[in-house]
């Protein structure tokens, strides 16, 4: 977990040093903000894991921030915190992806059930993009003509025949059947069904 940290946002001084006590005492990385505000200010991108968010804050409160970073794109887990938030609200802030919506006080053990499902998800998609960044550099190395063959496979997965894409190409299916090939071979996949998966999954034509 130590390339991961845990952002506490509370605007209760003894909630934020009594947390961060103890999940550094359990060794997560633990950094703490007083405001929302406070975070947006400071908090860099690159710097991944997720937020222990208190619903009820001046200012800005928890799902006011939590559709700030919806707004910036910036994708972070949020674990909400509450003493006094209502189905309303809970309902408003997992519909918008959080990950989960506790009263306080709450068990120790529920917090990181929590915290552990968010860095599970933050390395998930950590992955899924490690895997469309290699995907799109393999792409680079397709030719003009087995690009096009490529993105025709992929948005017309019902029908990948040589023969239908050599007509609706104007290509011969022999040719078809060799930059198919080299197309597999480029992109390190062994099947039609493989690259299909692969380009849907991290939108690599979309």
């Amino acid at each position: 977990m130590n390339d991961l940290t845990v952002f506490i946002i509370d605007d209760d001084d003894d909630i934020r040093a009594s947390l961060t006590r103890s999940l550094t005492k359990r060794g997560y990385n633990v950094e703490s903000f007083s405001s929302a505000n406070e975070f947006l200010s400071s908090h860099n991108e690159n710097n991944l894991g997720c937020i222990l968010l208190d619903y009820g804050m001046p200012e800005l409160n928890g799902l006011e921030l939590q559709q700030c970073l919806i707004e910036r794109e910036i994708s972070i887990p949020i674990i909400f915190m509450t003493g006094h938030g209502g189905i309303p609200e809970s309902v408003q802030a997992m519909k918008a992806g959080a990950i989960d919506f506790l009263e306080k006080p709450f068990k120790q053990k529920i917090l990181l059930e929590a915290i552990n499902t968010a860095f599970e998800n933050t390395r998930i998609s950590m992955q899924h993009d490690d895997d469309s960044k290699m995907l799109r550099s393999k792409l680079e190395n397709l030719t003009t003509r087995e690009r096009e063959i490529a993105q025709f496979i992929v948005q017309n997965p019902a029908d990948t025949s040589s023969k239908n894409i050599g007509r609706q190409l104007n290509v011969s299916p022999r040719t078809i059947d060799h930059h198919r090939a080299r197309i597999l071979e480029k992109m390190d996949v062994t099947s039609v069904a493989e690259l299909i998966e692969k380009a849907i999954t991290t939108k690599l034509f979309s």
